[in-house]
């Protein structure tokens, strides 16, 4: 087809020339005249513009397409959409891709998606990831589109392995050994094409331990004189009496692959004279369909008369076939000299689709089994045996979707992922590493930056970008679709909650203590709800992020705390915001200094208002006498706060407009609580001098006491009801006479 004198070596033109008669022969019928033509002008033109560059191994494209369609002739029944792309391809090759309407108005569709199949196929080694995993056998499929795609590649291999030989470049030539071995091979298999399949692992075997293999080889070749003598005297007496039963047959006999009888040979620890199936007798029967049982029975019949059986090696593949179709009846039998020799016995219906079948199955010689494929090869299987054309015609139809539910992606090294149909860039990261996922800000996809939602495609190219600052959010759960990147975003993200949660909790009870007020439960749990939280730990995880100003919060605690005293029975709560000064009704005097009613008032609460409602705080417990100012709390009351409270400063930077000028009226008469901390010598009788000094005094009562003794001392806490602070003063000078007091304080 091409005749260019520059592009080819003188052996290669000749080489060239014979395989494109040969060719054009073996299309007769399938290709017409005026498509041969324009095969050849494609490829000449690319030759003389230089397009077609050497491809892998330094092979010329044009001759070795030209071989690889011859091989796909004699081994298969190829359509001509198959032979055409083959030689089409290479011109699209190098360069870039061409568009799919530019292949499908020049070949046609069927062809210009065989050709795109190719294309696809083979852009996945410029990834450089090894061919020796699931995952990429897996998006080999998937690029192919088309089972006849696969099967191109196949035979490309096969020849690809035969111009190989003795190259300079072992260890690419090993690399390709190594993936006819692992991928290539078993794919054949799985199509039944196993004279293909065979060839390939011999090759293989050869390129990759050529010891093993030229001493195998050799032991045959030096024993196969003796072994067809054997052949034949073992096949004569069956000649003879199936002839006898006026059978129409052909008997075969053939050596093990070498590749075959060196796998037996390592499962069974035994040279090669000890193989006892070394070699195997093929009977082959031309009968009528309806005939094809009996008649192979028949044959076994005869067989097993002649030679004792083996009962453990029979394999009955015909009364229940594989699952890709295969059908025939395997005997091992005990022959002349001792020797074991298996027969196959089959017909010539059954023959064809064992050498040139292309239906696959996954469960035999233990090839692991995959129930989609399964399926898939099914489908095929029925095409095959209710095929009334060429089974090529039907199988162009069959697309490979068979892992339509995955994206296969490359990392920039080369390593080959799986990931299901949707996956985003996040998932992907969180698929290599946690901590990965963890710091990933985005990435590069074919060389463009994407965002951590970008959906992945097969065949993309993925570089993950990182950030120590990076934390996991809930918004990620949006965005990725694995359970392994959800399962790790929501235990960090629990995690990071419960980390903030302690920070906060501790930053709460923290500033809690510094202002004199003890953290309560229950007064939390109130709070929460007063803030519009669900639970403790999303309120304490937000004040531990500084989502929530902790000042509020403890305003928030306080007015909770108040909400729940005894003595604000009776009141409602109203926030800061709705409180507004209003003259209380008429009423008395409380025994703890609060008042609610227009009768003798203690204090001026602003400029000399009087009737106001008030109540003596209780973070640190005014009494008549103390400098005091009155605030507004979010109930509406206003509390008297000593000067000197722990919490005067705070409210007063903080709330300024809520702190009233307050003072005492100069009217005496009602008792206030105050608090003695009380230290000493742990001495009998101590604590009743001390309550007998505060019954002695007028107008003073005991409301409370608690003692805490240890090592020898005692601390004691004193609530008294007293008027003033003149009659306190007085109060705590007399307690310090009694003997064993060290130290007496007013407790703020």
């Amino acid at each position: 087809m091409v005749n260019e004198q520059s592009y080819f070596t003188d052996t290669e033109l000749t080489e060239a020339r014979r395989l494109s008669q040969g060719l054009v022969r073996r299309l007769y019928g399938r290709v017409s005249h005026s498509e041969i033509g324009r095969l050849r002008s494609t490829l000449t033109e690319s030759v003389r513009m230089g397009g077609l560059e050497p491809m892998r191994f330094g092979l010329n494209p044009v001759l070795h397409a030209l071989r690889t369609a011859t091989e796909l002739c004699d081994s298969l029944s190829p359509d001509a959409s198959m032979v055409t792309a083959l030689l089409v391809a290479p011109v699209y090759a190098q360069g870039e891709p061409p568009e799919a309407s530019e292949l499908t108005a020049k070949w046609g569709e069927d062809t210009a998606t065989l050709v795109r199949g190719l294309l696809k196929v083979n852009s996945i080694y410029a990834h450089a990831a090894t061919v020796q995993s699931e995952n990429f056998r897996n998006l080999l499929l998937t690029f192919a589109e088309d089972i006849r795609v696969i099967i191109l590649m196949i035979v490309d291999r096969l020849v690809m392995m035969r111009a190989v030989n003795h190259h300079p470049d072992e260890k690419s030539v090993k690399e390709l050994a190594h993936e006819a071995s692992y991928l290539y091979a078993p794919l054949a298999h799985r199509l039944g094409l196993y004279h293909i399949k065979g060839q390939l692992e011999d090759m293989a075997l050869k390129y990759s331990n050529r010891e093993i293999f030229s001493t195998i080889a050799r032991q045959l070749n030096e024993t196969k004189a003796k072994r067809d003598k054997y052949i034949e005297a073992f096949i004569e007496p069956i000649r003879r009496r199936l002839k006898a039963e006026g059978l129409d047959f052909e008997i075969k006999g053939r050596t093990k692959s070498i590749s075959s009888i060196w796998n037996k040979m390592k499962k069974q620890h035994n040279s090669v004279e000890d193989i006892f199936d070394l070699f195997a007798i093929r009977v082959v029967l031309d009968v009528p369909p309806e005939r094809e049982k009996s008649a192979c029975w028949l044959v076994y019949s005869i067989i097993t008369d002649m030679y004792l059986p083996n009962p453990d090696r029979l394999k009955d593949w015909i009364s229940i076939p594989k699952s890709n179709g295969y059908e025939s009846l395997h005997i091992t039998v005990y022959g002349p000299d001792e020797r074991w020799v298996e027969v196959q016995i089959r017909t010539k219906r059954m023959d064809e689709v064992a050498e040139k079948g292309l239906a696959a199955h996954w469960k035999y010689k233990g090839i692991k089994s995959e129930s989609n494929l399964d399926t898939w090869m099914t489908n095929i299987r029925d095409i095959l045996e209710t095929a009334e054309t060429g089974p090529m015609d039907l199988i162009k139809n069959v697309k490979m979707d068979v892992y339509s539910r995955e994206v296969f992606v490359f990392t920039p090294k080369g390593d080959l992922y799986k990931l299901p149909q949707g996956a985003s860039l996040l998932d992907f990261a969180f698929n290599i590493h946690t901590k990965v996922g963890a710091q990933c800000v985005g990435g590069r996809v074919n060389g463009k930056n994407r965002k951590l939602n970008y959906k992945l495609a097969s065949g993309d190219t993925v570089e993950i970008f990182t950030s120590s600052q990076q934390e996991p959010n809930r918004d990620w759960l949006n965005i990725v679709v694995t359970s392994k990147a959800r399962n790790k975003i929501r235990a960090m993200l629990k995690e990071a909650e419960s980390k903030n949660a302690d920070i906060g909790k501790e930053l709460m009870q923290r500033r809690l203590k510094n202002r004199k007020i003890d953290f309560d439960e229950a007064t939390m749990s109130r709070t929460l709800t007063r803030m519009g939280h669900k639970n403790s730990i999303e309120f304490f995880s937000a004040l531990g992020k500084g989502d929530i100003d902790i000042n509020s919060a403890i305003d928030a605690y306080m007015a909770s705390a108040e909400a729940m005293s005894p003595s604000n029975d009776g009141q409602e709560r109203v926030s800061a915001s709705e409180f507004t000064l209003q003259t209380a009704p008429t009423g008395e005097n409380q025994s703890d200094g609060s008042k609610d009613s227009g009768g003798e008032d203690v204090l001026v609460i602003g400029e000399g208002i009087k009737g106001m409602s008030y109540r003596m705080a209780r973070c640190c417990n005014p009494i008549y006498g103390d400098e005091v100012f009155g605030f507004v709390s979010a109930e509406g009351v206003i509390k008297i706060h000593r000067a000197d409270c722990p919490n005067a400063a705070h409210m007063r930077e903080r709330y300024p407009y809520r702190v009233v000028p307050t003072r005492w009226s100069g009217k005496m008469g009602s008792q206030f609580a105050a608090t003695l901390r009380v230290v000493g010598k742990d001495d009998l009788g101590i604590v009743t001098n001390i309550s007998s000094i505060i019954n002695k005094e007028k107008n003073v009562s005991l409301r409370t006491i608690s003692i805490d003794s240890h090592d020898g001392l005692f601390q004691g806490m004193l609530v008294v009801g007293i008027e003033n602070t003149e009659s306190l003063n007085s109060l705590i000078k007399k307690i310090k006479t009694v003997k064993g007091v060290k130290d007496v304080q007013r407790s703020k």
